[in-house]
């Protein structure tokens, strides 16, 4: 027989390459396999071999003794080549899995872990946590439309973990891997998604940039450089990311050819918010649920509208029964009331409520809200925004009480007093004990949502995972925003943009801005729709609101400008009534006038400061409550804390010159039920004219001006003339934020909205037994979000000077690897905190207004 060409039996010779586990190098020498070559060493200790198969030793289908001679080494081995003998490999492994039913006797490479466990029998498969990321993703973006991004993104978000290098780093070899930029490069260069490659890039790192030279740099690199660039990639071939990812199961979507152009404008950025908010909140569900092994978390109760609005109107007839309250009061609530349960069949999705103080307006918008909801089916909860914790604290008492039998978890709070870290990425479940650094928040799944300006503003423009993960949770919500007057003016228009965008028919929201100092916004609607066509031009819930504020006139306001008012008169006026008000701008104003009171002995003294901490605030207020009640003498020295939504009812008042914005609200604590004829503000120019910031003087000098041109009333005509001239005096847009949102930088932007510009530390005080027994638990044990929830209530803020933390202060560490706490801190000595002063640090440091 004629012996055949030596190159055709060259072709005929099947090269089989195998990749062995680092625990085996050398020991596969001792059962070697025929033709076996050791071809070198690869990263991570694993050994690269090549078997030769004989001509006629081997068809198609894997060779019967080679196949048991591979499957003999369990998961220390891996079929890299030829792809059909692969598949047959992939073939028999599964078998083996789903006849012993354990994936978890066979680590990498059998399987591809996502995550690891405490409990080596509890490793999660990739392909189970893509799974599932990618069906919650797309559940949580369905109700503004985004369902299929959501679900690409789900899938591919986590496509780096296919490659060798994280799952040893799942071992603990090896770390400081990029595994999100893989999934990011597909989804901009393969399926044209801007929004969903950044949502994927963002997943543990943040939000980066849109612009397209940012875009451009999504592309791997060939050096193995991540993003960022002190990581490395776990993997740089793609291709072998996505075999892996179909061998394991999973289905690819076929390409896209049509790229989703990127706009430059705060409609955009609040897309890719939204579908990154569904992403990470889906990622983190899963994971938690995995690292638990309890499940997913339970399902929250439904909103209940017809039912909760029953349960309102019934109170809300009780309240028109008061005959504690004056017919008069009480006619004007329900008219109140009544429209806005009118309003709400309105179809737009933007609305103001401008009303006096004392009038209802908090039940008002929730009777509203909840008509709404019944007309609107995509309305699914209701999320009440406030500027201060003790309007916030009030608030939720009211709910608590009215919804005591709907569940506990019909209504959260959650607000600017949790523990919020300094920012940095987490990566998965090596650092998942420092969840509770940054993801203390929940992600918004109640149907009444309790949450102040700060904390829904800023998550709004923010970029870190933590704080957007409940973003997506505001469609089809009810924004009730009280006290808008306290929005800083330099953020109004970004900030306008963005919530018309959210009140859009894509989001399916409705936004109430109400106060009764309604700022002018409409005024800047072709500045917002330069960001969202929709503009912002709202309807008014009340009925003829001049007409409302005139019928409802409680207060006289006399205006005591032409000189200063020494802090000696002052303290004769706090003699000369039993029952007064006086609020200053300053703190150091409030102390000196209040030790000058003490010194004259004056009955029924109190002070009420951010240096006090909310315990002892709220001790203080029930103190006054009850002396005003019982008609005893009570004498309050305040700064502004006292002026939103505080319920204290004064005869008389005395306000240092401020923005005519906060006169009103001060008015607002003066005969504030109408149970006298008429009370009485005075505005008088404080001896010591110092203000907290320069906005607030321009403000203050803006209506001292309009004042003497013509004198000033506290109706809302008074405040549109205030306003419009306030909008031409001040920057009603930052220039800096305007530029970011050009170019999409969502890092830079999250740095730079800050409702408070200058942000404040917690310092921990010794007010009383719990807190100092909580300071103690913190010296020997760290602090963890348990310590945090229990802890805010005796926590003050402080700014730290820029040198650092003083040295009264104690610093603290997180209870899990002891690393320091930058915005937790303790007040060590007693005797600086004062009995009715509250926080009195080192002179001149630090001093919160």
């Amino acid at each position: 027989m004629r012996e055949e060409p030596a190159s055709t039996k060259e072709a005929r010779t099947m090269r089989v390459r195998l990749r062995f586990a680092p625990e085996v190098r050398g020991r596969f020498r001792e059962r070697m396999y025929p033709n076996l070559q050791i071809l070198g060493q690869l990263e991570g200790g694993y050994t690269l071999v090549e078997i030769q198969l004989d001509p006629g030793s081997h068809t198609d289908e894997f060779p019967l003794e080679l196949l048991s001679w591979v499957l003999s080494w369990g998961s220390r081995v891996e079929v890299l080549e030829p792809p059909s003998l692969r598949q047959s490999w992939l073939a028999e492994v599964r078998a083996v899995l789903e006849r012993y039913g354990n994936t978890s006797s066979f680590p990498s490479p059998f399987v591809f872990w996502g995550h690891s466990h405490p409990d080596p029998s509890s490793w999660q498969p990739l392909r189970a946590h893509l799974e599932a990321v990618a069906r919650l993703a797309a559940s949580k973006a369905q109700p503004f439309g985004e369902e299929e991004n959501g679900w690409l993104a789900g899938l591919l978000h986590d496509l780096g973990k296919y490659g060798d290098r994280f799952q040893l780093r799942l071992e603990g070899k090896i770390g400081g891997l990029d595994h999100w930029s893989a999934g990011a490069h597909l989804a901009l260069f393969e399926y044209r998604q801007p929004a969903v490659a950044l949502a994927i890039q963002g997943h543990h790192i943040g939000l980066q940039s849109g612009s397209r030279e940012a875009l451009k740099g999504m592309r791997l690199r060939s050096d193995g450089r991540g993003f960022p660039p002190n990581l490395k990639l776990s993997e740089v071939n793609l291709e072998l990311l996505k075999r892996r990812l179909e061998e394991d199961g999973l289905k690819l979507p076929p390409p896209s050819t049509a790229l989703v152009e990127q706009i430059s404008s705060a409609a955009a950025m609040l897309d890719t918010r939204m579908l990154f908010s569904a992403l990470v909140d889906a990622d983190f569900v899963d994971t938690e649920a995995h690292l638990r092994g309890e499940g997913y978390r339970p399902t929250p109760p439904p909103l209940q509208v017809g039912q909760a609005l029953a349960r309102l109107e019934s109170y809300l007839d009780e309240l028109g029964r008061d005959e504690r309250i004056p017919p008069k009061i009480r006619a004007l609530r329900k008219a109140l009331s009544d429209a806005a349960a009118e309003a709400a069949r309105d179809a737009g999705r933007l609305f103001t409520l401008t009303a006096p103080t004392g009038l209802g307006k908090t039940l008002a918008m929730l009777r509203f809200a909840l008509r709404r909801a019944l007309r609107d089916p995509r309305i699914r909860r209701i999320v009440v925004v406030l500027p201060y914790l003790s309007i916030l604290d009030q608030t939720a008492q009211i709910y608590r009480e009215l919804f005591r039998d709907f569940g506990a978890h019909y209504i959260l709070e959650d607000h600017s007093l949790a523990y919020r870290s300094s920012g940095e990425a987490f990566s998965d479940e090596q650092d998942w004990n420092e969840r509770e650094r940054r993801l203390l928040t929940e992600n918004w799944e109640a149907p009444i949502v309790l949450t102040t300006h700060v904390q829904l503003l800023e998550s709004l423009h923010s970029n870190r995972p933590g704080a957007c993960r409940k973003l997506h949770n505001l469609a089809g919500s009810v924004l009730l925003f009280d006290e808008v007057q306290t929005l800083p003016a330099h953020l109004a228009v970004p900030t306008l943009k963005t919530l018309s965008r959210l009140a859009s028919d894509k989001y399916g929201s409705v936004v109430v801005f109400a106060t009764a100092t309604q700022p002018a916004f409409d005024m800047l609607d072709e500045q917002v729709r330069q960001g969202e066509p929709q503009g912002w031009w709202p309807v008014e819930i009340a009925p003829a609101p001049e007409v409302l504020f005139q019928q409802s006139r409680r207060v006289e306001v006399d205006w005591w400008l032409k000189s200063p008012t020494p802090l000696s008169h002052l303290v004769a006026l706090l003699a000369a009534e039993p029952q007064v008000l006086v609020v200053l701008n300053l703190k150091r104003q409030a102390h000196a006038l209040f030790r000058l009171a003490e010194e004259r002995g004056l009955e029924g003294l109190f002070h009420l400061s951010t240096a006090l901490c909310p315990a002892h605030r709220l001790k203080v207020l029930e103190e006054i409550q009850a002396a005003l009640e019982a008609g005893k003498p009570c004498r309050l020295v305040s700064t502004q804390v006292v002026e939103a939504g505080v319920d204290l009812d004064f005869p008389i008042g005395y306000r240092a010159l401020g923005p005519l914005e906060a006169i009103a609200q001060t008015a607002g604590r003066v005969n504030r039920h109408g149970r006298r004829k008429e009370g009485r503000l005075v505005v008088f120019l404080p001896e010591d004219e110092g203000y907290p910031d320069p906005a607030y003087a321009r403000a203050a000098a803006l209506t001292r001006v309009l004042q003497a041109e013509g004198g000033l009333d506290l109706g809302p005509a008074a405040f549109r003339r205030y306003y419009q001239s306030l909008y031409r005096l001040q920057d009603v847009s930052d220039e800096e934020i305007e530029n970011l949102i050009l170019t999409q930088n969502y890092a830079e932007l999250a740095r730079r909205y800050r409702i408070i510009e200058s942000p404040t530390v917690n310092v921990v005080v010794p007010y009383n037994e719990e807190a100092r027994a909580l300071m103690q638990e913190a010296r020997h044990h760290g602090i963890n979000a348990q310590w945090v929830r229990r802890a805010r209530t005796y926590a003050v803020p402080y700014f730290l000077p820029r040198s650092g933390p003083p040295p009264f202060l104690e610093t603290l560490f997180l209870r899990r690897g002891r690393a320091q706490v930058p915005d937790w801190f303790l007040c060590p000595d007693p005797g600086q905190y004062h009995p009715r002063l509250g926080f009195m640090p080192e002179e001149g440091l630090g001093l919160v207004v």
